[in-house]
């Protein structure tokens, strides 16, 4: 009788410990209850060592902002910002003052005026870009990746680095400790880069984060910055599994940019913060940010965020965006696991009368994650959503196109970890004809996909939907 006495006390104050640290998150609050229900004491350690709140590492959170206010006059100096609404190109946008103003206020990047991107849409022609603008790099070049393999694609990479490392070139490479694991277990691979000259940095290797209790925080950024002026982001990690090379997956269907112009200066703002973070060096030097010629006009804004950041930058992004939709909101995203406030603004939207389209892929590489996302289909499919499965591989791009206002090409998934748990990034675009160019993409996948219709999902089997209830329980931390 004692020991079920103390079994119950350690539970409640497990539960009561929970409720505390999470009321502002309810819906963690349910999932780390969910398993702390289901594994009493191990769900309350493991909520110890994963839970942690990163904001409150208040020393981190000001590192980033401390290098930026260094280069922060150079760039204004050096860049064409769009400082009013009226000065966007769009006719639509100049009447979207309050997006306009969000945008703005979001984060440490502004919109600039003087760009010229470059969409690309499968690992072919992303890696024949990158690797072409990494061989011709001769000051710096600044590589970061989620993911980076040592198999063929890999290799490719490996060895312009190391060319240009030996030819004098500084090389740094920065890949995150959890999706780069197996890296850290290739000894050679890393060590060959390093006796190059290359420099090299794990963010957040598992071990040092378990211990500092971030583990549950991840570098979900794919940078390059070649020499400054020309940059890549979106969502290609390096392995090649990107090029459809593993079967289980087949054909990888993805969205990449390719920039020149103002907006690498924040791309490479972003490295420089993350690079501060992993290895403690701070680089401010002025070269890193050369002056260029402005052969474009393009306007473009680089959105960061994470949990070292006071707002959830990309999330509001998304929000703001979505409710001023007046004609489509068209969504592509491996997962989809949105927070209350993206949920409630498509189904609003679908039942405005804006046309929500959301392409989701019919072969999933997370089975709980995939479940996850069906829980959130039924009740937007009655509000008037349309989504569809991507059938021809996997798809993997991360693309939102709003209207003619603006489109997003970036890292960050439609879910609540990319939302709020780990460092993304994203690229806004507002120029027409890039807007254009990712609707063409976006028909031709409609075009490779099958429309869920709401009658033939509704009578899906009834262990499919008690396998989504439970998976959506837990999707806050998925």
């Amino acid at each position: 009788m004692l020991w079920l006495l103390i079994a119950l006390l350690v539970f409640i104050f497990q539960t009561a410990t929970i409720l505390l640290l999470e009321f502002r998150n309810p819906y963690k609050t349910v999932a780390w209850l969910f398993i702390l229900f289901c594994c009493p004491l191990i769900g309350f350690v493991v909520y110890y060592f994963v839970a942690q709140d990163y904001k409150a590492r208040k020393k981190v959170r000001t590192q980033g902002s401390r290098l930026f206010q260094e280069i922060r006059p150079l760039i204004w100096s050096q860049a064409s910002l769009v400082k009013r609404a009226g000065d966007m190109h769009s006719k639509d946008f100049q009447h979207q003052e309050r997006l306009f103003n969000l945008l703005s206020h979001l984060s440490e990047s502004p919109i600039t005026g003087c760009n010229k991107s470059r969409v690309l849409t499968d690992g072919e022609d992303t890696f024949g870009a990158m690797l072409a603008a990494m061989d011709k790099a001769e000051d710096h070049l600044h590589i970061q990746f989620y993911i980076f393999r040592d198999d063929d694609i890999g290799n490719r990479f490996k060895d312009i680095m190391v060319r240009k490392a030996k030819a004098g070139v500084k090389v740094r490479l920065l890949c995150d400790g959890f999706g780069s694991y197996r890296l850290g277990r290739r000894r050679g691979f890393i060590q060959e880069l390093k006796e190059a000259g290359v420099e090299f940095h794990f963010f957040l290797p598992p071990l040092l984060a378990m211990i500092d209790r971030r583990i549950n925080y991840r570098n979900h950024r794919k940078i390059i910055v070649v020499d400054g002026t020309k940059g890549f982001v979106g969502g290609l990690n390096v392995g090649d599994d990107y090029l459809g090379k593993y079967q289980k997956m087949g054909y990888w269907r993805d969205t990449h940019l390719e920039i020149e112009g103002d907006a690498v200066y924040f791309l490479q703002n972003v490295f420089l913060s993350d690079w501060k973070l992993a290895s403690g060096e701070r680089l401010s030097d002025p070269a890193l940010f050369p002056k260029h010629q402005c052969e474009a006009d393009e306007q473009v804004q680089i959105v960061s965020s994470g949990p070292d950041q006071d707002w959830n930058a990309i999330q509001e992004m998304c929000f703001g965006a979505i409710t001023v939709a007046k004609k489509r909101i068209w969504i592509t995203s491996p997962y989809f696991i949105p927070d209350q406030g993206i949920y409630e603004g498509l189904k609003t939207a679908a039942v405005s009368g804006v046309d929500v389209r959301i392409i989701i892929p019919l072969k999933a590489d997370s089975r709980l994650v995939h479940l996850a996302s069906l829980s959130y289909i039924e009740d937007l499919l009655l509000a008037g959503v349309k989504f569809y499965e991507y059938q021809k591989g996997f798809i993997h791009a991360k693309v939102m196109i709003v209207d003619d206002l603006m489109a997003s090409v970036g890292t960050a998934n439609m879910d609540m970890r990319s939302f709020f748990c780990n460092f993304e990034l994203t690229a806004a675009l507002f120029e027409q004809s890039s807007i254009d160019r990712l609707v063409k993409d976006f028909k031709e996948d409609m075009s490779q996909s099958h429309q869920i219709v709401t009658e033939e999902f509704q009578a899906r089997p009834f262990r499919h939907k008690l396998a989504e209830v439970l998976c959506r329980m837990l999707s806050p931390l998925l």
